[in-house]
């Protein structure tokens, strides 16, 4: 590993509702795992969602993306841009953040918890979903909208599917799967129906299997692993597959093991990379300081893993194990859990858990059956 010096540079986007909760627990988790192994960071915050609109009239403010520009990476928080008025200001901000950092792989975890409640236990698979192109038509084309109606009553929804976008998101999930213990890959897609975009998308998968014979690939059509998903989803170790099938099966996976807060995620580019729990601001419990932070903190440790071992930077790469080994410690030991979870404890409380947990297990305090 090559020892960086620098400081990292991070940026915190709050985000709506709940996101004014989870996200400072991110932040405040980060940073101790950071004072713990020395590594420094330097935080900025920048403007988003409704409080921007409210303060300055556009939830994604000019000069926004700039700024991003200049950090390694940052955390956004839920959006709640279904509520947004209907005015040019409003848009919705993480697509075109997504798009404009061409940030083409969404990267979700799926990890069951013996200690608590879920559909399924022993369940750890990845999700590596194409994030750049597809049927979303906010990212599949350069000018316009790949949805048009032509006449009052025919819609047209156009699909993109491209052999970059297809082997790049085929190599991040290779390239997973060779540090994973089970080196497997399951690629999912409807080429029996879909023979050119589909075909094109698989074509590309078997390409760049062959450059990794130590990982095996298995095929699998979409509506077949949405049966296999929920009566076995042990049997997988990394799915990959294309936009609009990933956004479905990210949502299908997070309710065998306890729903959307326990299944964190990152988006990645070529150069930097933003922590983003799955969507969902929920404004019916926004203010009460009950919201579960586990994604939102755990998206924060898939940032830094995904940071440290593009910089082959050590420190960060421990930095990262602290966050999971600490969060981990907690859910199963049920610490200081959420009332989603069980407990009675408020976002704070699990937040200082989670922080208490990473230096009790630092100073070797814990005994080996607590770990």
């Amino acid at each position: 590993m090559v020892q960086q010096s620098e400081a990292l540079k991070l940026g915190v986007l709050l985000g709506d509702d709940i996101g004014l909760e989870v996200v400072p627990e991110a932040v405040k988790v980060v940073q101790a795992a950071a004072d713990q192994v020395g590594l420094p960071i330097s935080w900025s915050d920048h403007p988003i969602g409704r409080k921007a609109f409210d303060s300055i009239g556009k939830t994604l403010p000019d000069g926004t993306l700039d700024a991003l520009e200049e950090l390694d990476g940052w955390i956004l928080g839920p959006i709640g841009h279904r509520a947004y008025p209907k005015t040019p200001g409003a848009v919705n901000p993480h697509p075109i953040i997504r798009r404009h950092f061409d940030m083409y792989s969404n990267v979700q975890l799926v990890r069951s918890f013996e200690s608590l409640p879920c559909l399924h236990h022993n369940v750890d698979l990845v999700i590596v979903r194409e994030n750049t192109e597809g049927f979303q038509p906010d990212r599949n084309v350069v000018a316009g909208s790949g949805e048009f109606r032509p006449s009052p009553d025919m819609t047209i929804s156009v699909r993109v599917i491209t052999r970059q976008a297809s082997s790049r998101i085929a190599r991040a999930a290779f390239e997973l799967a060779s540090t994973r213990p089970r080196k497997k890959v399951t690629a999912v897609h409807k080429e029996t129906i879909f023979k050119l975009g589909c075909g094109m998308f698989a074509e590309e998968c078997r390409k760049v299997a062959e450059e990794f014979p130590d990982v095996e690939l298995e095929e699998v059509m979409v509506d077949t692993f949405a049966l296999r998903l929920v009566m076995n989803p042990q049997q997988y170790d990394v799915v990959l597959t294309t936009n609009m099938f990933g956004d479905i099966i990210n949502d299908e996976a997070a309710g065998l093991v306890g729903g959307l807060g326990m299944t964190p995620r990152v988006n990645t580019g070529t150069r930097q990379v933003m922590a983003q729990a799955p969507h969902g601001s929920a404004p019916d419990i926004a203010g009460r300081n009950i919201a579960n932070p586990y994604s939102m903190i755990m998206s924060a440790q898939m940032m830094l893993d995904w940071l440290g071992r593009s910089r082959r930077d050590e420190r960060i790469i421990k930095a990262a194990g602290a966050v999971k080994d600490a969060a981990y410690h907690v859910i199963e030991n049920r610490l200081c859990l959420t009332p989603d979870l069980g407990g009675e404890a408020s976002t704070t409380d699990m937040g200082d858990a989670i922080v208490s947990a990473m230096k009790e297990l630092s100073s070797g305090t814990m005994t080996a059956q607590a770990v």
